[in-house]
């Protein structure tokens, strides 16, 4: 899973990704500080994989990962390459879905960057989310619009290219109005089509609200937060209010001391905890467990997934020789206190080619290729 940092410049994308990756990206107050991508894989914490580790003494221990991208900030106009807006939107275009990080405080000593990067603009998290919106629908009508020549041409050939052109044309006029391809209603099958495209504006979104320390610890009270979260309640998108700088801080702590903090402020999980949950749940995904001497690891499938196509997240061939799959859930393992004691209760179960696999599976795979 690939997530990008977005924003406007100076609103804390890369403070957030130098917390949450310890990446050490640079952080300036100036726009533009990050050119190229800064790219961190993140372990996805899982209490369910580490207690294996302890049963089974692993050779290797391997968590899923979640890919974080540090993507330059984007001004007003980036749509037709102002500032970096090309590099911009082509880094973009590379991931499932967007953190965009709002700033939600006020700071006289840190400029807030809209369109020129020598003005000062007043804090405005949801004008902020509008410009970049924008640019993002403005990158992506072009592109529609070249979607329906194209099957205008095609359709002279071909009439069943007529409903594609249809379906991207009411698309366009969407798009023309400033509303994002999220916010687009149709048929199912419709939007299995537009799905094609690879919409910029189409990418599910987790509003990262950045705010300061008194700003956090009293959300009701952060007008500015308050806003950004009835704006993805709205939308359908996740929200999450998060202090970047306080994050940074808890990154350097050890995990002693970490607890002890987090417990001070009344949070019990870390910014980046929370974050990864907001991802899973906004593009649908659930872990299964492989597990064993040589290796225990957790691995990354959307729900919904069968068993054979979880398989093949391993390799292709144990996939293609699919036979069964051994399965036992993650918790009733635990209460029997191992696998020879679950399956004498009968918890282990042989299961086919249609099982949907479950979050906390544990799985051993039948293959003969």
């Amino acid at each position: 899973m690939k997530l990008g940092i977005v924003g406007l410049p100076n609103v804390g994308k890369s403070t957030l990704f130098n917390a949450i990756t310890n990446a050490g990206a640079e952080s300036a107050n100036y726009p533009f500080c990050t050119i190229d991508p800064n790219v961190g894989m993140v372990a996805v914490p899982d209490e369910r994989l580490d207690h294996l580790a302890e049963m089974y003494q692993p050779d290797k221990k391997t968590p899923a990962v979640i890919e974080f991208v540090d993507i330059a900030g984007l001004v007003k106009g980036a749509s037709q390459g102002a500032g970096l807006g090309n590099k911009f939107l082509a880094n973009i275009r590379e991931t499932d879905a967007i953190v965009h990080v709002v700033r939600c405080f006020d700071d006289e000593n840190i400029m807030h960057v809209v369109a020129d990067a020598g003005t000062n603009m007043p804090v405005d998290p949801l004008g902020d989310i509008e410009t970049i919106d924008l640019e993002l629908v403005m990158a992506d009508l072009e592109m529609v619009n070249r979607r329906v020549e194209k099957a205008v041409k095609a359709a002279k050939g071909d009439k069943k290219f007529l409903h594609e052109a249809e379906v991207f044309k009411a698309l366009a006029e969407h798009l023309n109005a400033g509303k994002s391809a999220r916010t687009y209603e149709c048929e199912p099958e419709d939007m299995a089509l537009i799905a094609t495209s690879d919409l910029l504006s189409l990418k599910p979104v987790i509003y990262a609200a950045n705010t300061d320390e008194n700003g956090f610890t009293d959300l009701d009270g952060n007008s500015y937060y308050q806003k950004v979260k009835a704006l993805a309640e709205r939308e359908g998108s996740q929200v999450l209010p998060i202090c970047a700088r306080m994050e940074q801080d808890i990154a350097e702590l050890e995990d002693e001391e970490k607890e002890m903090f987090l417990e001070e402020l009344g949070v019990k999980e870390s910014g980046l905890d929370r974050l990864i949950k907001c991802s899973y749940s906004l593009l649908g995904l659930i872990s299964f467990l492989t597990y064993g001497k040589d290796e225990c690891r957790a691995w990354t499938i959307r729900r919904g997934t069968k068993a054979p196509q979880a398989a093949g997240k391993i390799h292709t061939d144990i996939e293609r020789g699919f036979i069964r799959a051994e399965v036992i859930a993650y918790e009733d393992m635990m209460k029997c206190g191992g696998i020879a004691a679950a399956r004498e209760k009968g918890l282990l179960r042989s299961e086919g080619k249609d099982y949907v696999v479950q979050d906390g599976d544990m799985i051993y795979f039948r293959f003969n290729v």
